[in-house]
């Protein structure tokens, strides 16, 4: 059933808990946004993207489902997807619509199995064809999962480091990067390595998303700073010699680093002109390019995902529910 609920957007400001200065968010006075739930009871919801129609196809990361959530919020469960294995960061975690659905019927997942992640294409209802294996899994943490369509038509990943630093920095390795792929998951063409990676020296990327055609994504930092970078191909973003900014030669500084204690950020949208990332450590950013803002929507708690709808609406997605707003 939908609930509007109104919610004080508080503003929260990060500082920087390194040597090297990150700079302080800038201030903007609070507010107050309704912002309409439009789904709830949900099972860890972890991923949300649309079909032509304006239909949402989401991801519930626990429940192992792929479900539809129409205009009125009305949700139906397409199908469990099998095989995949659940932990506290694992199970089914991104989707993306292929932007050729309207002649293809296709959507791409990213899931956790008992020895990998992978990315697999299927039609909704059908059994999933694997397109991408051997993405490293950690016992428990670190599996990446975004997945998004870049404007040039390739799929992008975010993935994790599988609990293994040296993945990172291993070009070999799928875990720890940035990956871009063609729908049959071959490595795009003009890739930088010649393979998928497209950058790499990440820890665990959630996040992904073109504004201004800049890729920009979220990482999760390990004990002192998360990060906001602007993704250039064939490009070292640091981890794990770097966590946040550094000065090692090689190795590319974050736009914007925040404590782990307030950020621990997840899903990531370019709307009306701002960048607002989803906080696992509660609300949801609010951002311009240069990673300057606050939150809002604290009171919602963890959030996990942020899309920009067809509708013209953002789209929030918190382990329990889905809600809509128009991002102010």
């Amino acid at each position: 059933m939908s609930l509007r609920r109104t919610l004080t957007c508080a503003f929260a400001a990060a500082t920087a808990a390194s040597a090297v200065a990150v700079p302080a968010a800038a201030a903007e006075a609070p507010s107050v946004q309704a912002i309409k739930q439009i789904a709830s009871g949900l099972n860890q919801a972890w991923s949300i993207d649309f079909l032509p129609d304006g239909t949402g196809v989401f991801t519930q990361k626990d429940a192992k489902t792929i479900s539809k959530i129409d205009k009125a919020g009305k949700v139906t469960t397409v199908q469990t997807i099998p095989g995949v294995s659940v932990t506290p960061e694992a199970g089914l975690l991104g989707i993306a619509v292929s932007p050729k659905y309207a002649t293809d019927q296709t959507v791409f997942i990213y899931y956790t199995t008992s020895s990998d992640n992978r990315i697999a294409k299927l039609k909704l209802g059908q059994a999933p064809t694997p397109i991408v294996t051997g993405i490293p899994r950690g016992a428990n943490f670190h599996h990446g999962g975004r997945i998004r369509f870049g404007p040039d038509g390739y799929l992008y990943a975010g993935t994790g480091d599988g609990q293994n630093g040296a993945n990172a920095q291993n070009k070999n390795s799928l875990g720890g990067k940035v990956l871009r792929v063609t729908t049959d998951g071959a490595p795009a063409p003009g890739n930088p390595f010649n393979s998928r990676v497209y950058s790499y020296g990440h820890r665990n990327v959630q996040g992904l998303t073109w504004a201004n055609g800049q890729l920009y994504v979220s990482d999760i930092g390990a004990n002192k700073l998360d990060e906001l970078n602007k993704v250039e191909p064939g490009k070292n973003y640091g981890w794990p010699t770097c966590e946040g900014p550094c000065n090692t030669a090689g190795m590319t500084n974050p736009v914007k680093a925040w404590p782990t204690s307030s950020a621990t950020p997840s899903g990531l949208a370019a709307y009306k002109g701002s960048l607002y990332m989803a906080s696992l450590k509660g609300g949801t950013f609010k951002l311009d390019l240069n990673g300057n803002g606050g939150k809002l929507w604290t009171d919602l708690g963890r959030t996990r995902d942020a899309t920009a709808g067809p509708d013209g609406q953002l789209y929030t997605i918190t382990p329990g529910a889905i809600y809509v707003s128009d991002g102010s």
